[in-house]
């Protein structure tokens, strides 16, 4: 039986640990939907979506997916923000715990809040079966989805197992069918791109909005710093801007 130790009321979020308790989170690691630049599309279509389902009991579960630091994670946990105050509260579950799902949804399904459950990162290998219990929570099972629980959930895939071809003769691809179907019970897909250098330069421009506007050469030799800084990750998304902005505001980039 779960230990429900989660104060609805003082603890917006809450994590099931796999020894059987769901523990309230008294600090919450996120930051607001204005400060997640260049991710404004992205933005309107969840916030659409989850105010569909906070005011109107509408609303779609969701497959967030995309390259890695794209602001998957970040936007979800910035609505919980937004919409705390609107009784939204987030619990997240790891795929590792997917079967305990049918067991929270009953513990949940009566509480006077809207919940969304958040299962960050998922994916599964060919040779893993957990995905078979979401799939049926998702649609399909004899008990519908609880009207006051959607799932958000984020994935380096579109599709949240690998496309192999290498299923059994007798049955063709009607396996690997099977597995791509999970992510199509996700009426709502958003994609997050990974972007180039015009992009980055656009979402740092929004850190550093006060110093672009009074001081264009301080701004192109932070420009080109961050261009380093970028080449030195290996990449240049949302999460690396963030990344040089705090470095920035720490005064550490001279020791890089």
């Amino acid at each position: 039986m779960i230990d429900f130790a989660w104060n609805l009321e003082s603890q917006i979020a809450a994590i099931y640990r796999k020894s059987g308790y769901i523990h309230g989170i008294e600090k919450i690691e996120a930051q607001s939907l204005e400060s997640l630049f260049g991710l404004e599309k992205e933005i309107a279509l969840l916030r659409a979506n989850t105010e569909a389902f906070l005011y109107e009991n509408l609303g779609v579960n969701v497959l967030l997916w995309g390259a890695r630091g794209c602001g998957k994670s970040s936007l979800i946990k910035a609505l919980l923000l937004q919409y705390a105050k609107d009784n939204l509260r987030v619990l997240q579950v790891e795929k590792e715990n997917l079967e305990i799902l049918p067991e929270i949804l009953d513990i949940l399904r009566n509480k006077h809040y809207k919940f969304i459950i958040f299962c960050d990162d998922l994916s599964f290998e060919n040779n893993e079966t957990a995905y078979k219990g979401l799939k049926s929570i998702l649609e399909g099972g004899l008990e519908a989805l609880p009207q006051n629980i959607k799932i958000y959930a984020t994935s380096n895939r579109r599709h949240l197992l690998p496309e192999f071809h290498d299923e059994n003769e007798i049955f063709g691809y009607e396996g690997n069918e099977d597995k791509i179907a999970l992510s199509d019970r996700f009426p709502l897909c958003i994609g997050f791109y990974t972007q180039g250098s015009a992009e980055y330069l656009e979402i740092l421009a929004g850190y550093f909005k006060e110093i672009k506007e009074k001081d264009a050469k301080q701004w192109e030799e932070i420009c080109r710093i961050a261009m380093q800084y970028a080449a030195q990750k290996g990449s240049r998304n949302p999460r690396t801007a963030a990344q040089f902005y705090a470095l920035y505001q720490s005064g550490l980039l001279k020791y890089l």
